[in-house]
């Protein structure tokens, strides 16, 4: 603008002008965050785990428990929304607040494909600090947004920047969907879960991973948008398995063996999940199979109440309804392939 500005004689004043209109600009929108910051951050969680992992050491392997670090945000006095990656195996989950107070928590709702979970806390928080989901429908490239969460264990920081796009998925079944924001807003390890606000103050993503050739921040972050949350968590209930699982089609499921077309890997089971009290469980080693590291010996499911996996579409659909009626008092009977041999595993209600 200033290359153009320059063709005019009065160029000298405007110059001088610009600097000084942006200067105020940015004072002002300065002030507004630090007061946006003071009345969300203590609805803003620090959420600690433990976790189940494997560890393997040349031939051998042993399991460990590892402690894992997320934010997340109160949306009441007893409900807590964080990213399904944080929390979709852990044994322990404990939320701190900003004044110190730790409260434990289970998880009550999570979708691993759009990365959001819902928790709950085991006693409600005294004076709670809320904060309320906005609509991210309406967020379009080049709004200011900015993230609070836990980077690196530091509490409560604060980062700043703008909608860069958005990245969609929209599937036939609830499950698989996919509704991200793109931002170039710093986001780093204990950042995931924790919200990314308007500024009007409202939650409007859930901050999910990035893209990095560095293993750093490159520029490039991603959050689950508030609407896909609404949906998901709040609205349809999706159930928390507590596996870590991988699909297995194809060649995949030929070198495992499989006696069907398709079947899901246990890789990890969380203590207390539904699926650990219906006896499932997960692998014991790490193995390199097609380029991809997965941990195997656990069990390959291969029916969910009598529904055999094909994850054609209208299988994904079938899963779905499943998963979005089941509660803890529905009868449970999964089909799996353990060392060879087919078993029923089913709970007692």
């Amino acid at each position: 603008m200033r290359l153009l500005l320059r063709a005019f004689e009065k160029v000298a004043a405007l110059v001088f002008i610009m600097p000084l209109a942006v200067g105020v600009y940015e004072q002002a929108s300065a002030q507004d965050l630090r007061e946006l910051y003071k009345k969300v951050d203590a609805a803003v969680v620090v959420i600690y785990t433990q976790e189940q992992d494997v560890v393997q050491t040349g031939n051998i392997s042993r399991r460990v428990t590892s402690g894992g670090l997320g934010s997340g945000f109160l949306i009441s006095d007893k409900q807590v929304i964080t990213a399904a990656h944080v929390v979709e195996v852990a044994n322990q989950v404990n939320v701190q607040f900003v004044d110190g107070e730790v409260i434990p928590a289970r998880v009550v709702s999570l979708a691993g494909n759009a990365d959001v979970a819902l928790l709950e806390l085991i006693w409600a928080k005294k004076n709670p600090v809320t904060v309320s989901l906005g609509n991210s429908d309406e967020l379009e490239v080049g709004e200011q947004i900015f993230i609070v969460g836990a980077p690196f264990g530091l509490e409560h920081s604060l980062s700043s920047g703008y909608v860069s796009g958005f990245k969609k998925q929209d599937r036939i079944a609830p499950f698989l969907k996919r509704d991200f924001i793109q931002t170039d807003a710093a986001i780093n390890t204990g950042n995931s879960g924790g919200p990314m606000f308007n500024l009007k103050g409202e939650v409007v993503g859930i901050v999910s991973n990035i893209l990095s050739r560095s293993g750093g921040f490159d520029g490039i972050g991603f959050a689950a948008t508030s609407n896909i949350a609404k949906e998901l968590l709040l609205d349809n209930h999706f159930v928390w398995s507590g596996v870590d699982i991988v699909p297995l089609t194809g060649t995949m499921a030929r070198v495992f063996n499989i006696p069907q077309s398709a079947g899901l890997l246990v890789e990890r089971v969380a203590i207390l999940s539904p699926l650990a009290e219906l006896g499932v469980l997960g692998g014991s080693f790490k193995a390199t199979i097609e380029g991809e590291e997965l941990i195997v010996g656990g069990d390959i499911i291969l029916s969910i109440n009598d529904l055999e996996l094909t994850f054609t579409e209208q299988n994904y659909l079938d899963i779905s309804n499943i998963l979005r009626d089941f509660t803890m008092d529905n009868v449970l009977t999964v089909k799996i392939l353990r060392g060879g041999k087919i078993l029923t595993l089913q709970n007692k209600r």
